[in-house]
């Protein structure tokens, strides 16, 4: 296991930037789903769980 750096600074309105040792990326939520700069997208499941589908 490694150590990781990462910061997250909020935009408002359900808008982001993750600050990481790979670099920074813009994310933005819409209801259940999150999609990043680097093309991710995620759905919050709940009880803590989310699913990466891209």
């Amino acid at each position: 296991m490694a150590l990781q750096y990462r910061r997250r600074q909020n935009l408002g309105n359900d808008t982001w930037i993750n600050y990481s040792g790979s670099g920074a990326s813009v994310s933005k939520r819409f209801g259940p789903f999150t999609i990043n700069s680097r093309g991710h997208v995620h759905i919050r499941l709940g009880g803590g769980f989310s699913w990466r589908i891209l």
